[in-house]
């Protein structure tokens, strides 16, 4: 991240400014079908005449839950992406809208509704008939500004030509909720309050219509009080929001993307919120037939929705990939050696720190390689060995340590990113060494040649519990010659949700590499005291190349503090130890996608 960016793959150059100077016109009023009005600001570039240009401009529409105002400022914009005014000045109209029950819209918030949507939808048609517009809309934003896209894309309005998302989830449940089944207490709350706290800001029409800013506030106070709350309420009290079901598929893009029909280029990161899920929006895009590209950098949900580092890649700044893409698909400009010069799919490989061209997310080069976990390893450093060899038998107790994860990169991960932002020197963001002291540790002897890895991680752990529940995080992780170890991704699962779906569970040559587990209430099954049962960990995907000299290493934890914590209901049960084993009637392993 210290070098400087390289130059534009291609030789691609942005096209000039073609105005010095943007006007922006507050709080437009959008009425949706049912009355509720929402509320958008308007950025049109400035003539020469001193007066805005108001007729014929390409649209771009941001839709956002965090306050268009606050997002525009300070700490906000860092989840605002590319600065809107690059591409007014160069002939676009910018329309940035508070979604329902948000900002200064009104309405009851319900986020990632079907309503939601359909407002979205009814957002892109009423800029597509606008006079400041010539029909023609493209969509940008990052993370729930992402989402919406995909959400909007899938209604098909008229007028929709292309979307860039940025780090966008799929499967809201397992990419970030419910990550293995447990509870994610880092971010969500983070998240809820945010979006609550930024609503109850008085909007800027509240002087000139003071009875519509009042009732605005009404709604919003509703919010909190009608989903916000009693969301988190029953999700610690272990009611319905902790299982799977129809509250989140109906807010998983990955169950509308086969509707998305329009070019999309996708952003995501790496130690994302969304990692796992961003890579799956990319993979049916492009197996469906759709225009897309995606980038997959180093990067927490901040890095990731600021875009600042994504010049890294080679193509460009966001701002000028927003261009060009738009140029291209929106304006309808032809771009012979824009698929050519941007590959379908670049990642940042971890250990050598290098990007990588590819064409596909799981491609034909790819091979499953195992690992088996052999002997007995036990907390405060005895290490046990991975091996592709024949496995020692063995029995390791994984005790309840309750402060694991919490001086970790998993820690940033789970917080958006924030305390990379506050500490970002912080040693334990980089070397995971202490944190593993608390769990299991499995290591390779020192490798001879390069293992390079890309995709979903399986970790299969052969288990016993004495309470019938408990979690199993893990890391998978590179150990470098002189004992620093990088963790390059993690894993967990709830022991009572092992419950493994073949159908949906993804396989690479007969292998496993991406488990499926249900989360239902119906699929819930404590393990029987004495009974040891396979439970398959989804290690979320990477891109690494662990080189000769360094070790790969498995670590497991019961814990992943500030990330996950169970429902109180079921929280005993997770205070248990609980016990891998290893050997020839036992084999757990680990299995990774080897380039």
């Amino acid at each position: 991240p210290s070098a400087p960016a390289p130059a534009r793959a291609g030789g691609w150059e942005p096209r000039p400014e073609q105005y010095t100077s943007t006007v922006t016109r507050r709080d437009l009023k959008i009425r949706m079908d049912d009355g509720v009005i929402l509320r958008a600001d308007l950025t049109l570039p400035v003539g020469r005449d001193g007066r805005p240009v108001t007729r014929g401009l390409p649209t771009v529409v941001t839709i956002t839950a965090y306050n268009k105002t606050v997002l525009g400022a300070g700490a906000g914009a860092v989840l605002a992406g590319a600065d809107p005014k690059f591409l007014v000045k160069r002939g676009y109209a910018q329309l940035t809208v508070d979604a329902r029950g948000t900002g200064g819209s009104e309405g009851v918030w319900g986020a990632f509704s079907r309503r939601e949507g359909k407002d979205a939808a009814a957002v892109v048609a009423w800029a597509h008939r606008q006079p400041w517009s010539d029909g023609r809309v493209g969509m940008t934003g990052a993370s729930y500004m992402g989402i919406t896209q995909l959400f909007a894309a899938a209604r098909q309005p008229a007028g929709l030509k292309a979307i860039f998302p940025q780090v966008p989830a799929a499967d809201v449940y397992r990419d970030v909720v419910a990550s293995g089944g447990q509870i994610d207490v880092g971010f969500i709350p983070l998240w809820l309050g945010l979006v609550t706290a930024t609503g109850l800001v008085p909007p800027a029409f509240g002087l000139a219509e003071p009875a519509n800013a009042f009732q605005m506030l009404l709604d919003h106070l509703e919010t909190a009080v009608t989903f916000t709350v009693p969301l988190i309420g029953q999700a610690v009290l272990g009611g319905n929001p902790v299982y799977d079901g129809p509250f989140y598929k109906q807010r998983s893009p990955i169950n509308v993307i086969n509707k998305v029909r329009v070019p999309t280029f996708l952003i995501g990161g790496q130690h994302d919120l969304f990692q796992r899920g961003t890579p799956m929006l990319f993979e049916r895009l492009q197996r469906n037939g759709v225009p897309t590209r995606m980038i997959w950098g180093p990067w927490d949900h901040l890095q990731g929705s600021s875009g600042t580092e994504v010049a890294r890649a080679g193509y460009g700044t966001l701002a000028e990939l927003q261009l060009r893409w738009f140029d291209r698909y929106v304006r309808g400009k032809r771009d012979p050696r824009l698929l050519r010069d941007i590959k379908p799919l670049t990642y940042f490989e971890q250990g050598p720190d290098r990007w990588v061209r590819a064409d596909r997310w799981i491609s034909d080069d790819l091979r499953p390689v195992t690992f088996r976990l052999s002997g007995t390893s036990a907390v405060g450093g005895r290490k046990a060995l991975l091996t592709r060899g024949r496995a020692k038998a063995g029995r390791s107790v994984v005790p309840p340590i309750p402060v694991t994860g919490l001086c970790t990169r998993s820690a940033n991960q789970w917080t958006a990113g924030v305390p990379q932002l506050i500490l970002k020197d912080l040693p334990c963001f980089k070397d995971n060494r202490l944190n593993d002291l608390g769990g299991l540790v499995f290591e390779t002897a020192p490798l001879k040649r390069t293992l390079r890895v890309q995709g979903p991680i399986n970790v299969r752990l052969f288990t016993s519990t004495t309470s019938g529940d408990g979690m199993l995080s893990v890391a998978v992780e590179d150990v470098g010659p002189r004992g620093q170890v990088s963790r390059l991704t993690g894993g967990w699962q709830v022991v009572s949700h092992r419950r493994l779906d073949r159908g949906r569970s993804r396989f690479l040559d007969g292998r496993l590499i991406q488990p499926y587990h249900p989360f239902t209430r119906a699929a819930k099954a404590p393990l029987a005291r004495g009974k040891v049962a396979p439970v398959d960990v989804e290690v979320f995907p990477t891109g690494a190349a662990i080189r000769p000299g360094h070790r790969l290493r498995v670590s497991v934890q019961a814990f992943d503090i500030p990330h996950l914590l169970s429902p109180l209901p079921d929280l005993l049960g997770h205070l248990a130890p609980l016990t891998v084993h290893t050997g020839a009637k036992h084999p757990s392993s680990v299995t990774l996608p080897v380039r």
